[in-house]
């Protein structure tokens, strides 16, 4: 694995998101192609604490979804053939919840890619807070 540090404006060199959805901080592992490993500092200035839940502020499990396939898209849309394009999702399959992510929280997001074929990738993601899972996900990406 390819120790490295990219902070937001570097991953916004890879993938497209611009804030309010860029939800990942940075990059601190990447083998291109193969798996990417990022952080997402939760906090409780995020708009969608207003709502989800005001009185019991949770991230809500799309949210934690979309941060791994950010991650994954990073490792997918950082080799040079995919520079410029876009990382879709072509699919989300067995996603489970195991730990709720609150502000203050830190999510480690880790994917690996398991399968290339063309423009079409599939990934199995892990995100942790504190070491414990919080959600798992396979992930399919579709590359536009």
């Amino acid at each position: 694995m390819a120790k490295v540090s990219l902070d937001s404006t570097q991953i916004q060199k890879i993938i497209p998101h611009r804030y309010p959805m860029l939800l990942i901080d940075r990059v601190d592992e990447l083998v291109p192609g193969e798996m990417a490993v990022a952080k997402r500092n939760v906090t409780i200035h995020e708009e969608v604490f207003n709502g989800h839940f005001p009185q019991n502020p949770v991230l809500p499990g799309a949210l934690i979804v979309e941060s791994l396939a950010q991650t994954g898209a990073v490792a997918l849309l950082s080799k040079p053939e995919f520079k410029g394009k876009t990382a879709y999702f072509g699919g989300i399959h067995s996603a489970e919840f195991r730990k709720v992510v609150h502000p203050g929280d830190t999510m480690r997001l880790e994917v690996h890619m398991t399968k290339l074929r063309g423009h079409i990738g599939e990934g199995k993601g892990v995100a942790t807070v504190d070491g414990e899972r919080a959600c798992t996900a396979e992930l399919t990406f579709m590359i536009g």
